[in-house]
């Protein structure tokens, strides 16, 4: 997939089936279309092309609101390029593109820009200057300007809506199966190791702390996840929190790495933690030795899960 980020970049890509959009989590709604519209290209001899933005249009519009993404940009063009696309053009959501009236970003981005010949957007697709354009604005100025637009109704699965906004609640809640349902993978998140691991050389200690996550994490507690440190996949038991045993301001993102071995870890070594399923609360315990009991409980279910379903094929790595 290529990625662009100039309209000038695409001089010569050739007429495209688009979709525009946030695409944040890539979550299955995000698929049906993706899929839709890579199948369509090849058929008609078109490109298929996603437009998104960075940063996202909320944080541009509204930057005390503090919103907290599911994917990172890098973590979103890799989801897409999963899915076959031939392009995707992350613009620069800027002031001059947010005073664009809905016909002037339909004229100047999708008509003479990206070379529309099919528009596929949400039933709640909204766009131009405060929002002011909607999808039957979008199908109007596409009859005008010669271009088709396909609509797609809201998707539910389980009579849950499949959003953005709703993964992100439920993930606040802590319910990462149900957010991984409507995600159609694993809710994960990426980072490397903190810092005072031993980079450089083996490292020996079964539990790994991530690194400062600015983007969205589940609820505080313990969870059943998988642990991707480099090109190594561990079942873990992952706490997410202020470690209150411990004591205040000692928030981290740590995973306890089952069936641990040694291996090498470096500053840039990838950490993935992919959350399957929450075991509880973060409770502060009365002493360390308790909480270490504790831990060996949260083991135990760990290996009890992994022993009882077969993952293989599901979990993301």
């Amino acid at each position: 997939m290529k990625v662009f980020h100039q309209l000038s970049e695409l001089e010569g890509f050739g007429p495209t089936i688009v979709s525009i959009g946030n695409f944040d989590g890539v979550h299955a709604g995000h698929v049906q279309v993706v899929d839709q519209i890579v199948k369509l290209a090849k058929e008609r001899g078109l490109k298929s092309l996603v437009l998104t933005f960075e940063p996202h249009p909320v944080r541009f519009l509204r930057p005390d609101a503090t919103l907290k993404l599911l994917t990172p940009t890098p973590e979103k063009l890799r989801l897409l390029d999963e899915l076959g696309l031939d392009a995707a053009l992350v613009l620069s959501f800027t002031q001059e593109l947010c005073q664009m009236s809905p016909r002037e970003f339909t004229r100047n981005i999708l008509e003479s820009g990206v070379q529309a010949r099919e528009v596929h957007e949400g039933y709640n697709f909204r766009f131009g200057h405060k929002a002011a354009g909607d999808v039957n604005t979008l199908t109007a100025l596409g009859r005008e300007m010669e271009f088709e637009v396909v609509i797609y109704p809201e998707m539910k699965l389980r009579r849950e809506s499949v959003s953005s906004s709703h993964i992100r609640s439920l993930l606040m809640e802590g319910r990462v199966q149900r957010a991984r349902h409507l995600l159609g993978r694993p809710f994960s998140i990426a980072g490397t190791a903190s810092e005072g691991r031993g980079y450089g050389s083996k490292y020996t200690v079964p539990t790994i702390n991530l690194s400062p996550y600015g983007e969205l994490v589940p609820k505080h507690g313990v969870y059943i996840t998988r642990t991707g440190v480099g090109a190594e996949l561990f079942n873990s038991v992952t706490n997410i929190g202020n470690r209150p045993t411990f004591g205040v301001d000692s928030f981290a993102i740590e995973s306890h790495l089952l069936d641990f071995h040694p291996l090498a870890l470096h500053a840039d070594t990838v950490i993935e933690i992919c959350f399957l399923q929450r075991l509880r609360d973060e409770v502060k315990f009365p002493s360390v030795e308790e909480l270490r009991a504790q831990i060996g409980k949260d083991i135990h279910r760990t290996r009890r899960f992994f022993r009882a379903i077969q993952v293989e094929g599901q979990v993301k790595k």
